[in-house]
């Protein structure tokens, strides 16, 4: 347990510290009361609260600061909840991912991302269905919660169907975190995808018919909705600029935002200049279609007029390092674009390349860049916190990623009381170095609790397990990828 001389360094000034919200004077109404946990709150003076609580009254939070300050939230609180020792964190977002991948863990090691395309994942994808791909979709969105992230972006491109989507996006919902299903969109076949070498199977509906299935989709899963469905053109090298600029409509019709893969590699802005002319940010920019609701995953290869683009636009670039470095894809150009007023949220790309836990992602990502740049002081761990909170909210217009009064409350509670984190000597230091997924204790969406004790209240893990592994053995017959299994590469 952390004792009182390691927390003493944490103790906010009394001014800093005081509840939050309003005194009305007698008990407020309060659902779930939170206390004794160090809350690091990433509120606008960025306070560590040590001995803190958290007062939940339906999916707010309605107070924060000491304990000894929020006691008379006691007598009304359905529940109370001792985290004495742990810390409380706002809910992280993991910015970009594809849980359907998540049945080809540990396939596909050493290949750069053209033949990891090719050989791997286009094979995968095309041999999913809607029973295998529901299966995943639960077993990834079940680890994503497990892992403390509350919210993903979910790009689901097998298959895209309107039930299959939907189903999706229930799986995701089943387990109980938050979730954009950002539905892939591919349209009709075009140069780009020749030069990409994407299978014409792929393009299965004219441009016009993708855009409407995927209004479809957004109609039953709106704004607004715990899992909300947004629109995705796949890759920027490989759909159409109608596809484009479309996608970018509805989003802003819907009151949602729109993603893509864009820049990933730098081969990839070879075929886009081929067939278009221009740098694939660039031509986003001169069509109007980069805006704040513009979120870009990878966005790596980019130019210094490109990062001043994205910054004029207030657009996002999510941040993929391990997967960055699992293909060798490059290194994004973080500090000018948070320097041009770009966003930029944290990604883990799925677990077919990285491993879906946004702690080791914000560890990867604070050291990545010191290597990169020679400069250990390139980075702060606090930067990558920010990141995985600020930057995802942000991002997908969650009133999250900060622990302050009126916020959603969406949380992340990590039991800090093992051999990794002794001694306890700084709070955001120690979880972004030592910190891993099971260190999550609770997790804490929309005012419910969805893991305690690190395991899920919503859900059976045996069976989402089970269905997983079911539909891997399916799913590899029918793709012929057994000559990826061996045991010794």
């Amino acid at each position: 347990m952390i004792n009182d001389h390691q927390m003493s360094d944490y103790l906010p000034t009394p001014e800093s510290s005081r509840e939050t919200a309003t005194d009305s004077g007698s008990a407020p109404a309060c659902d779930l009361l939170v206390e004794g946990g160090i809350l690091v709150t990433l509120d606008d003076r960025r306070r560590v609260i040590a001995d803190g609580s958290v007062a939940i009254a339906g999916d707010r939070i309605v107070a924060l600061g000491r304990r000894a300050d929020l006691g008379r939230f006691r007598a009304s609180a359905g529940r109370i909840v001792d985290c004495s020792g742990k810390l409380v964190l706002p809910g992280l977002t993991d910015g970009h991912t594809h849980l359907f991948q998540i049945l080809g863990r540990g396939l596909g090691d050493g290949m750069s991302l053209v033949p990891w395309l090719r050989h791997f994942m286009l094979p995968y994808s095309l041999n999913m269905n809607r029973e295998t791909a529901v299966a995943a979709a639960k077993l990834g969105a079940l680890q994503a919660a497990l892992s403390g992230t509350t919210m993903v972006v979910d790009n689901h491109y097998a298959p895209t169907d309107t039930e299959s989507t939907l189903a999706v996006a229930a799986a995701v919902e089943e387990v109980g975190i938050r979730g954009a299903i950002a539905r892939g969109i591919f349209g009709g076949m075009n140069p780009g995808a020749e030069l990409m070498g994407v299978p014409t199977d792929f393009f299965a509906w004219t441009d016009a018919e993708d855009l409407s299935i995927t209004e479809e989709c957004m109609a039953e899963r709106p704004a607004g909705s715990l899992v909300e469905v947004w629109p995705c053109p796949e890759n920027i090298v490989y759909v159409t600029p109608d596809i484009i600029e479309g996608s970018a409509q509805l989003a802003e019709d819907g009151g949602v935002r729109w993603h893509m893969h864009c820049s990933e590699a730098r081969d990839e802005i070879g075929f886009f200049e081929s067939v278009h002319a221009d740098r694939p940010v660039s031509w986003l920019e001169k069509r109007g279609v980069l805006t704040h609701r513009t979120t870009l995953a990878h966005a790596i290869w980019l130019d210094p007029d490109e990062v001043a683009g994205m910054g004029a636009a207030g657009a996002t670039a999510v941040h993929n390092p391990i997967s960055n470095q699992y293909l060798a894809s490059g290194v994004l150009h973080l500090d000018p674009l948070l320097s041009a007023g770009a966003n930029v949220a944290l990604g883990s790309d799925g677990v077919a390349v990285a491993g879906q836990d946004m702690f080791e992602a914000m560890k990867a990502g604070t050291l990545m860049h010191r290597v990169a740049h020679l400069d250990s002081t390139a980075t702060t761990v606090e930067q990558f916190l920010e990141l995985a909170a600020l930057g995802g909210a942000s991002m997908t217009g969650v009133d999250g990623g900060v622990l302050a009064a009126g916020r959603v409350a969406d949380l992340v509670i990590l039991d800090v009381d093992n051999i990794r984190h002794t001694p306890w000597n700084r709070p955001v230091a120690s979880m972004v170095h030592s910190g891993r997924s099971g260190d999550v204790d609770m997790v804490v969406v929309a005012g419910e609790v969805i893991v305690e004790h690190g395991r899920s209240t919503r859900v059976d893990e045996a069976e989402v397990r089970a269905a997983a592994s079911a539909a891997t053995k399916q799913l590899f017959g029918e793709a012929q990828l057994t000559g990826l299994t061996r045991d010794w590469q």
